[in-house]
Order: C-alpha cells, then structure tokens, then sequence
C-alpha cells in the first residue's frame, strides 16, 4: 500500500515543508486540488454534501496545483504530485498540456494527472468555457493531452477540437498517469477504460467496495484490461494498518489522508501537522 497526503484546504506557505517532511516520512505522494476562484455566491450545489454547502471557506487558499509542483519538485526528489482533482474540461487543452507537461519535466516526471468534470458552473462561466457536455470533451480533452506530450509532430480531428501537424515542448521523456475522479457510473467508466485510474472522494469501506466492484467490470470489459489500475482512496472507516491491507485486498492501491486529521492539529499549526505526519509513518508506513 502507498501512502497519499493531500494538502487542499491548507496555508500556500506550508506546502513546500510539507513537502519535504513527507518525502522524508516515506509518504508516496503529495495531494494537491483545484479551484481558480470562489464565488461570493455560489449559484451551483456542492454535490458532496448532504446541504449542498462546499466543504471550505470563503480565502481559503487554493493555489496553482503547477506552480506548487515546481516549488515541491525543486526540494524534494522522490515523492510525487498528484492533483486530487484538476477541473479539466474548465481549460483550454493546449494550456493545460503545457503546464502539466512542463511540470512533468521539471519534477523528473514524479506528476499524476487527477482530473474531474467539474461541478460549479460559476466557474466554467467564468473561464469562459461551456459546461453543457464536460464530460464528452473531458474524454476527448484526454486523447488531446496524450498526443501532445507525445513529443513528436501531432495532429487531431475530433469532435469538440480539430488541430493540424504541430509540436509541443518540452515533452515528458515518460507518460504521465492520468487518473479520474467522480461517482457516475460515467466518471468510473472514464476511469477505468481511458485512464489510468480513480481517486474518490470520502467514503467508508463498504461503499469502496460497490465502486471498486464497478471499476473492476468496467476495466475487465475493456482493451486495458491486463494493465494495472492506480485506485486513490480516502476511507472514513479505515484507521489502521489491518483495515488498510484489507483495502489493499480489494484493489486499492494508494490511501489519501491528512494525519493531523486523526491526531490532532488544524491546517493553520504547521509544526503539528509535521509532527502527525511522523506519527502516521511510525504506525503505518515504515
């Protein structure tokens, strides 16, 4: 089992220590999310609340998950970046290949794409981008962002974009793993069958195990079926090294967590929250 810390929520000025005390911890990865701004009303329901409220705060910071990854990437040489999650079909595809692909290289390519749909559109309004169909174009924003890593004269004719022969650099030397967020039968099959893998939300165990049953079929029923799947975890229930091997037994491969979220310490204490993370890895990591 690999270990995931996602620092949302937390001061922009934390994120470069804790990047460094959780290479250090033996964590795998450092969790980063996505918003360009918040509304002072919000006209779209949070669908991950039972009241539709956002789990976070007017100011709080939401940073520029690639300018972080260069600033972590610079101290640090292990531990790798992965956005939990990018709102994808908010962007222009050729600026978001630019700047992942550009981040790939400068971390040495330790950079897993998480990506979402989206659920404000608030925002899309105001990226000037259309939230009707975010799915379909998410699905062909992805076999776009592939081409153009690729490193080699590419060309694309699709439905939503339409591009000739053209180069981008500099090219990742390696792919970069595109994993996908969401609970629709939709966003799983996306995940299953044209990326990589899924990261969820916060959930207990038993509802893992009904996603995970669904990722399996979908992944099984696809041209990638023999191809290994990452499967990102945030569980609720799970608190301990048994519960993490039984997660691992039904296909989990990374959990997600903040341990100062379990021992103790809010996002403003940068000293306890270093302080839990070595906790965490003496109980559960090493």
């Amino acid at each position: 089992m690999k270990f995931c810390c996602h620092l949302a929520f937390g001061p922009v000025d934390h994120m470069v220590p804790m990047a460094q005390a959780l290479e250090a911890a033996g964590f795998d990865s450092v969790g980063l999310s996505d918003h360009v701004v918040h509304p002072q009303t919000i006209k779209t329901p949070y669908p991950y609340t039972e009241d539709g409220r956002p789990r976070w705060e007017p100011f709080t910071d939401w940073p520029d998950p690639w300018v972080s990854v260069g600033a972590m990437a610079a101290v640090t040489t292990r531990v790798r970046f992965v956005t939990g999650v990018y709102v994808l079909p908010m962007r222009n595809p050729f600026v978001v290949a630019k700047a992942v692909g550009t981040a790939a290289v400068i971390s040495k390519n330790r950079l897993t794409l998480g990506i979402g749909t989206g659920w404000m559109k608030d925002e899309f309004d105001l990226l000037e981008q259309p939230f009707r169909r975010r799915g379909k174009r998410t699905d062909e924003m992805i076999e776009v962002l592939r081409k153009l890593w690729d490193g080699g004269m590419v060309e694309h004719h699709g439905e939503f974009y339409d591009f000739d022969p053209l180069e981008m650099s500099p090219a990742p030397s390696q792919p970069i793993p595109i994993i996908v967020g969401g609970l629709s039968d939709r966003a799983l099959r996306r995940a299953a069958t044209v990326a990589d893998g899924w990261i969820s939300d916060r959930h207990t165990m038993a509802e893992l195990r009904g996603f995970l049953g669904k990722l399996s079929s979908f992944r099984r029923d696809s041209p990638r079926a023999a191809e290994p799947m990452q499967v990102l975890v945030s569980c609720v229930d799970a608190l301990d090294p048994d519960a993490y091997r039984r997660l691992e037994d039904i296909g989990v491969t990374h959990i997600v967590t903040k341990p100062w979220a379990l021992y103790g310490g809010g996002e403003d204490d940068l000293a306890a929250k270093i302080a839990a993370v070595n906790r965490f890895a003496e109980s559960s990591i090493r």
